[in-house]
């Protein structure tokens, strides 16, 4: 009698461990879709020009190179680059984390006239396309004569109606009462800014470090329209002048893209693994709100 009150215990747990098993080799087949893309452009950024034109395509370089960067910095000026996308994308970054985090506190925890219709702009701001402000912020920097200056490449995302957002919702959760006690403590509004609330607010400053550095470093539109001095072009600008110029060579010319690829990703990857920590936190943190 005990036999299948025994059993089906048993069987619970051999049909949990089949549908995580199931789980688990769906979740690895995407990620290996996801992955595959990455992986064929990294490995191929070390092979011959024999193993780029192989046929079938070879995964795993025959003989491993560094040519095919050696080739791209002789050829492209990849330092001057690398620089101009790195001083953009950091001064891009430096200023959405101070404006946006400066107007969130204000939205979030001042009490000021036309507070709502503020971030009810915001909020509008949030639903207008990017690319249809493409040719009003062209006029304005070029009436301003900042084209093919990093001013002109920095002002027009010094702030974002995203990051005014994301920093407002988290200041929202740092408690009224702890900002009151400071003031009864003779504290002012900019000192319980910097000393209070940012250090409560990490997770969020991480989260939008990673998505404005990353946004900024992969940005192509607008500095492909911004720049006409090839001096002022950025990585992915100048990736994408050298992959449409008929003069390079086709075999050759691919490896060094891919070596140009994995130097445009190395920068991203290495900021998000920096602040991974903190953006799984920030991520968690928004989903108890």
């Amino acid at each position: 009698m005990t036999a299948p009150t025994a059993t089906a215990p048993n069987r619970r747990r051999h049909t949990g461990r089949i549908r995580a098993l199931l789980l688990y080799t769906i979740a690895s087949l995407g990620l290996l879709l996801m992955a595959a893309p990455f992986l064929w452009m990294a490995l191929s950024a070390f092979k011959t020009k024999k193993d780029l034109t192989a046929s079938p395509p070879v995964w795993i370089p025959s003989t491993w190179t560094l040519s095919n960067f050696s080739e791209l910095f002789d050829q492209l000026d990849m330092a001057r680059y690398f620089m101009n996308s790195l001083i953009v994308a950091v001064l891009v970054t430096v200023c959405n984390l101070l404006f946006c985090s400066m107007l969130g506190y204000a939205l979030a925890k001042l009490d000021f006239t036309g507070r709502s219709k503020v971030f009810a702009i915001v909020l509008a701001a949030l639903m207008v396309p990017g690319n249809l402000m493409i040719l009003p912020l062209y006029v304005l920097m070029n009436g301003l004569g900042l084209i093919d200056t990093y001013a002109g490449l920095v002002l027009p995302f010094a702030a974002s109606a995203f990051g005014v957002f994301l920093m407002r919702q988290f200041m929202q959760s740092v408690p009224d009462e702890l900002l009151e006690a400071a003031r009864i403590d003779g504290a002012g509004e900019w000192y319980i800014f910097w000393r209070i609330v940012l250090p409560l607010v990490k997770p969020a400053l991480a989260t939008l470090t990673i998505f404005v550095f990353l946004g900024s470093w992969n940005n192509f539109i607008w500095p492909l329209i911004a720049t006409n001095d090839p001096g002022k072009y950025t990585l992915p600008v100048a990736l994408a002048t050298f992959a449409n110029d008929p003069n390079r060579t086709v075999s050759g010319g691919n490896g060094m893209l891919m070596a140009g690829s994995l130097l445009v990703v190395l920068p991203v990857l290495v900021v998000f693994t920096v602040l991974q920590r903190h953006f799984t936190q920030g991520i968690a943190t928004a989903g108890l709100k």
